[in-house]
């Protein structure tokens, strides 16, 4: 007899079908696992073991083989503990084998019987309600496994309890569904001293989703200002905290098995390597741009990142995606981010202060910019200086306009753009400017005919690529819709023009 339970694989946030098979035959004794499995699959022979003699149960003293099917497919992680240990008991007539089979299960076993957290079992839930089965996962992740619709879930702490619960002498009660954050604060834009003009780039970015830079001298509130982002941006709606849920989970970022619902904020250190940043590795797990997948990607000191590495951005911040290609893997993950970075002009940081004058300048500053390249300055939407702060502003009472209130101006902004692209090209739902391209962009954010001439005109003299030219007419497109404008006029041009690239040795 050969007992089966099924599990799962996965390649990025595609979620495959596993078949656990278990046969124990009459020969020498041998505990073989089969099916192309890693070095962790490999070890869960041990972990069964001792979680079955944890429960007073011991092996027969015969040749147990369990394949994982399909057997060319690379089997990664702990989470076959479970399904091998289930895949046991049916085989030895513990468990009743057909119940076993309306399950998908994954957890990592301790040697005492206790089963521990894996990740990805957000995914694995959505894809056993769309196979039809029910799940099996440890139980501080059943709040997480009980957002997906329509199925079962056991959630046990133990292996014991998972079979007290098949028997009927104790009975696990399911689980509820959890929330992230919820009533989480965040610092007020009201904090911040001086900076209008900061505050009004910051407030434009979040409207739209739109790349923004900030150069300016240590210490001016770079960092403060891009902390406030978070409180600004509007919450995720179900469709897209599950989104973002699911890539946290493969990742085994979801704490306590909570779905998230506050937009992601990653602000990681420039010391990252390429694959921190858009993923990789021997598993190509996700990296930070997709853990920031429709939320914010904060990258301070943005000289300091390896070129490499900010090269390697290019591709995600253009097409919402990364793609990463290994002998053994090819994955694709979810990429939509709001990048907003910070530099000081120059490597000292004082080009512009008389007192603490740069004695390299300009060229320090050309220099220190040059890290940067042509390609990833042109997917800046939003370019600002952000000036040192003066002593007198230091002393001034804060600011009467808080976050709730520029929050509110945000959601509406956001609004007006979800009702304006709710069926975009291909069917595919654009939820911000940012996101618009081709025949979208040239119907919504048309200028009128003053706002033409001007964009025309500047593009020449500032030799705008097309690239620059079409993030403009997204930035004015935002600024309209902070405005409450239908159409696109001059003034708006005038300003997203304000808001391109500064000239090397400047802000």
């Amino acid at each position: 007899m050969v007992a089966r339970v099924a599990t799962v694989a996965f390649q990025g946030i595609d979620v495959l079908d596993v078949g656990v098979q278990v046969q124990i035959a009459s020969g020498m004794p041998t505990f073989a696992v089969v099916g192309l499995p890693d070095k962790a699959v490999a070890e869960s022979r041990e972990r069964v073991r001792a979680s079955l003699a944890a429960m007073g149960l011991g092996l027969p003293a015969k040749r147990i083989t369990v394949n994982l099917a399909p057997a060319d497919l690379l089997k990664e992680g702990s989470h076959f503990d479970l399904p091998i240990a289930l895949g046991l008991l049916a085989a030895m007539g513990v468990l009743p084998a057909d119940e076993i089979a309306a399950f998908a299960a994954l957890g990592e076993l301790a040697l005492d019987g206790m089963i521990g957290p894996v990740a990805g079992v957000l995914p694995a839930a959505v894809h056993a309600s769309a196979t039809g089965r029910g799940l099996i996962c440890p139980r501080v992740q059943g709040g997480e496994a009980a957002w997906a619709a329509g199925i079962e879930v056991l959630a046990p702490s133990t292996l014991l309890a998972l079979v007290n619960h098949f028997k009927g002498s104790q009975v696990l009660s399911p689980p509820k569904p959890r929330l992230a954050g919820e009533g989480a604060s965040y610092p007020d834009l009201a904090d911040i001293k001086g900076q209008e003009t900061a505050k009004r780039a910051i407030e434009i970015a979040a409207a739209g989703g739109h790349n923004l830079l900030m150069v300016g001298p240590p210490g001016s509130g770079k960092s403060m200002l891009a902390q406030r982002l978070p409180g600004l941006l509007p919450p995720l709606d179900p469709a897209e905290a599950l989104e973002v849920s699911m890539i946290h989970s493969i990742a085994g970022e979801l704490k306590e098995g909570a779905l998230v619902q506050r937009r992601p904020f990653r602000d990681p250190h420039h010391s990252a390597s390429i694959a921190a940043l858009v993923g990789g590795g021997w598993r190509a797990k996700p990296g930070e741009v997709s853990l920031a997948h429709l939320g914010v990607l904060f990258l301070d000191e943005l000289p300091e990142f390896q070129r490499p590495a900010l090269e390697a951005l290019r591709q995600p911040l253009e097409s919402g995606r990364v793609s990463v290609a290994r002998a053994n893997a090819h994955v694709s993950y979810p990429a939509r981010v709001q990048l907003v970075a910070a530099m000081n002009p120059c490597r000292c940081g004082w080009l512009d202060d008389p007192g603490r004058a740069c004695s390299r300048a300009p060229r320090c500053a050309a220099d220190y910019q040059a890290r940067i390249s042509g390609p990833v300055f042109d997917r800046i939407d939003l370019h600002i200086g952000v000036p040192a702060v003066k002593p007198a502003d230091l002393t001034l009472p804060p600011a009467a306009e808080r976050s709730g209130r520029v929050a509110a101006r945000i959601a509406a902004a956001r609004a007006r753009q979800r009702e304006r692209y709710a069926q975009g090209a291909n069917g595919t739902a654009i939820r911000t400017n940012a996101e618009v391209e081709g025949e979208l962009l040239d119907r919504h954010a048309r200028p009128d005919e003053a706002g033409r001439r001007l964009l025309v005109e500047a593009a020449d003299r500032l030799k705008l690529s097309a690239r620059g030219y079409h993030r403009t007419l997204k930035v004015a497109r935002t600024l309209a819709d902070l405005d409450g404008a239908d159409g696109v006029k001059r003034n708006h041009i005038a300003e997203a023009l304000s808001y391109r690239r500064l000239a090397p040795g400047r802000g």
